[in-house]
């Protein structure tokens, strides 16, 4: 994407954990993340489900380790996948111990509900000792009962004190390598509560919108909160929690971020709404396409316009473009040129070679230049 001034983002400087080989905070990417829905004690339903998620894109998955039974199968899960696991705990401090010998790359508490002194540096102490580091989840909720009452109501000001207090039991124990979340469900309030908490402290932050709600209510609530803050430079990992399964959330994450040009990854599709000028089914076309194209993780963009009032202007700014034509013909666009034509029956299916061959293109350069750097880098050494 070229970065026009409008265009840029002026990201919040935080310090760098890692989520097992996964950097989180500092210069890292914005990561995206999401949570199994299964049994975690199901150990091949739960790795399925993970798998599908890596195939969607997926940087870090959450599972939950309510019982011994769970921990039991963790290590299990994370011998099969290829994604860092966090391991959601929430009261029992055995749980978190039993996670972090399992070989979980996060731990997701709050060290204030894991109750005493005693145990809490325990978890710390495991946590050190297999190389965790640590989610505070705070959630408007289930804020402490002395901040309800101090404050009357779950408000932005309480998710933050919450956070605060929790981070200071880790950094009382010389322990640093946590990220926190200030999630809430009224969008307000969650967006208030990170630019809050983004402004007193240099701890990453994982974002998200909690209890969004299904596919179609949850993805606009989501992108409207993630989207501001996102926009305004807050935000290191992210998480789209949707009634919905996991590989959804991860499609629409990646969409949210490559809307704002934050991260690139598969084809990005830019198409009409269509109307009576279109000279093809734009809605049959684009449903197929993202099927089709779905395997595609090189970044390219394409346009797909019914007709000519818009085709050209939009085929300009992407790799590959389709402008509707009359007599079933229809313009197809090569680094914002016009190319060649193409009958309707054959486009789609031409489509998705144009796509595959660009793809395969850019990854030879890509292989290309990690080939010729690694070869410069050898030679200085010498």
């Amino acid at each position: 994407m070229n970065y026009r001034e409008y265009q840029m983002i002026s990201r919040r400087k935080s310090r760098q954990i890692s989520v097992g080989p996964v950097k989180v905070g500092g210069d890292a990417p914005v990561t995206v993340q999401t949570m199994t829905n299964t049994l975690t004690d199901d150990v091949a339903a739960t790795v399925a489900q993970i798998h599908r998620a890596e195939r969607a894109g997926v940087d870090i998955v959450r599972v939950s380790c309510p019982d011994e039974a769970a921990t039991a199968a963790l290590a299990d899960i994370v011998r099969q996948v290829n994604v860092p696991i966090v391991a959601d705990i929430h009261f029992h401090y055995k749980r978190a111990i039993e996670a972090a010998k399992a070989g979980a790359a996060c731990l997701r508490i709050n060290p204030g509900n894991i109750g005493s002194a005693d145990r809490v540096r325990e978890v710390v102490t495991a946590a050190r000792d297999y190389g965790c580091s640590i989610r505070i989840g705070v959630n408007a909720g289930s804020l402490e009962r002395h901040l309800l009452e101090k404050y009357g109501e779950p408000n932005p000001e309480a998710l933050v004190e919450s956070a605060l207090e929790h981070a200071k039991i880790l950094q009382d124990h010389d322990f640093h390598e946590f990220k926190i979340s200030v999630k809430a469900s009224d969008v307000f309030m969650a967006v208030a509560a990170y630019q809050q908490l983004a402004e007193v402290c240099d701890h990453p932050l994982h974002i998200g919108i909690t209890e969004a709600g299904g596919r179609r209510t949850g993805t606009v609530k989501s992108s409207i909160g993630l989207g501001s803050l996102l926009w305004a430079g807050i935000g290191d990992t992210m998480r789209v929690s949707l009634s919905a399964e996991p590989e959804e959330e991860v499609l629409v994450g990646w969409d949210i971020l490559k809307s704002l040009g934050i991260r690139h990854r598969g084809v990005r599709i830019i198409s009409c709404p269509s109307c009576a000028r279109q000279g093809f089914n734009v809605i049959d076309t684009v449903a197929k396409l993202e099927d089709r194209l779905a395997h595609i993780e090189t970044p390219i963009t394409l346009s797909i316009i019914g007709c000519v009032v818009n085709g050209p202007g939009e085929a300009l700014m992407t790799d590959l473009g389709v402008t509707g034509g009359g007599n079933g013909r229809h313009m197809i666009y090569a680094a914002g040129k016009t190319d060649h034509t193409i009958e309707g029956d054959a486009m789609i299916d031409h489509v998705v070679d144009l796509v595959e061959r660009r793809a395969a293109a850019l990854q030879a350069e890509a292989a290309l230049a990690k080939a010729t750097q690694s070869q410069a880098a050898a030679q200085a050494a010498e």
